[in-house]
C-alpha cells in the first residue's frame, strides 16, 4: 500500500510510525515548519521521515498546481491526514485509489472543527475519542471508517487527554490499516446530533467569575500547559491559573473575591475554586498557597482588565 501522508504533532508522529511499521510505502510527508511562537512539546513526524528517508515538504499552501502534480505522480493508493493544519484541495483528495482519510480528534459528528480536545474539556464531557473518516471538501463530514473512544477522568487536563488520544490513535491505526489495505473496511455515514467549534485564541482563556466553579475548572484544565492558560487580572496584571479544583461550597461573597489564603480559595457564581498552581504576570509559576502567603491579597477581587 503506497501512501502520501499529511501530519503534524504527537498524533501525527504516532500514526506515521504505525504506518511505517505496518510496511506501507510512504511516498512523501507533508508537514509544518515549527511556529517560533508555539511551544513544541510533542514529537514531530518529520523525525520519522528523516529516519526512513521519506521526502518531506512544508508548503505554506497546497493550492499551487505543482503539489497536485507531485502527489498524482507518486500514484498513492491512499492519503492520510493526521493533525495536519491546512485544508487539502479536492483535486488532491480525488487522487488516491482507496481514498483520502483524516483522523479527527473527537467522536464525530460531535465536536467537528478546530481544537476538539480543548472544547470537550470546556464542555465537561466524560469521553471523547478519534474518528478516521473520508475527507471531503467540507471539513469533518465524510463517512467514518474507524473510531476509538477515550475516557476522560475528572482530574484529566488537556495534556493528559491528548496523550491518551495519542495511544488510542496508535491502536486505531493497528486495527484499521489491514482493513484499508485489504478493502474490508466499512463506510458509516455520520448521523445524529452534530456540533461544530472554531479555533481558540489565547484571549479566549479569560475567566468569567460569575460562572459556576465547575465551568471555570473545566476551562482551566482545557487550556493549561502546554496551552496559553486560563487567566484573570489582579491589580492590573494578568494572573494565570494553571491548576485548580472546584468545591461546591456556598460563600455568599462576590464572584471573584478571594475568601481564603490557606487554602487559596476564590468565590464564583456558584461554589468556590481552590487555586493550586498560579502565576502572576512577570513572576514564576508557583504553588497557590505559597503565592497567597507572599502577596497581601486577602479580600481582593479578581477580574476587570489590565
Amino acid at each position: 500500500m503506497r501512501a502520501v501522508v499529511f501530519a503534524y504533532q504527537e498524533i501525527g508522529y504516532v500514526c506515521l510510525e504505525e504506518l511505517v511499521d505496518f510496511g506501507a510505502d510512504v511516498a512523501c510527508l507533508f508537514t509544518h515548519l515549527d511556529d517560533p511562537g508555539e511551544e513544541v512539546w510533542y514529537r514531530r513526524p518529520v523525525a520519522i521521515a528523516e529516519k526512513h528517508n521519506i521526502p518531506v515538504y512544508t508548503p505554506e499552501s497546497l493550492k499551487d498546481q505543482k503539489w497536485t502534480t507531485l502527489i498524482s505522480g507518486a500514484q498513492p493508493d491512499i492519503i492520510f491526514s493526521f493533525y495536519y493544519r491546512k485544508m487539502i484541495p479536492p483535486a488532491i483528495l480525488d487522487i488516491p485509489r482507496i481514498g483520502a482519510f483524516n483522523l479527527h480528534g473527537s467522536l464525530l459528528p460531535k465536536f467537528r472543527g478546530r481544537c476538539p480536545v480543548n472544547w470537550v474539556l470546556i464542555a465537561g464531557e466524560k469521553e471523547t475519542g478519534l474518528t478516521l473518516h473520508y475527507m471531503l471538501e467540507k471539513p469533518d463530514a465524510g463517512d467514518m471508517v474507524a473510531r476509538k473512544k477515550v475516557d476522560i477522568d475528572f482530574e484529566d487536563n488537556v495534556y493528559t487527554v491528548y496523550m491518551k488520544m495519542a495511544e488510542a490513535a496508535r491502536e486505531l491505526m493497528k486495527e484499521a490499516l489491514p482493513q484499508l489495505e485489504e478493502g474490508t473496511f466499512t463506510r458509516t455515514p455520520q448521523t445524529g446530533a452534530s456540533s461544530y467549534f472554531g479555533g481558540r485564541r489565547p484571549e479566549d482563556g479569560i475567566v468569567m467569575w460569575d460562572k459556576d466553579a465547575l465551568s471555570i475548572y473545566n476551562l482551566t484544565r482545557a487550556v493549561t500547559h502546554p496551552y496559553p492558560g486560563a487567566f484573570t487580572y489582579l491589580d492590573g496584571k494578568k494572573f494565570y491559573i494553571w491548576k485548580a479544583f472546584p468545591e461546591d461550597v456556598p460563600s455568599g461573597e462576590l464572584p471573584g473575591k478571594i475568601i481564603s489564603l490557606s487554602p487559596f480559595v476564590v468565590n464564583t457564581g456558584k461554589g468556590v475554586l481552590r487555586l493550586i498552581s498560579v502565576q502572576l504576570e512577570g513572576e514564576e509559576e508557583m504553588d497557590g498557597e505559597k503565592f497567597a502567603r507572599l502577596h497581601n491579597i486577602e479580600g481582593k477581587i479578581f477580574g476587570g482588565i489590565a
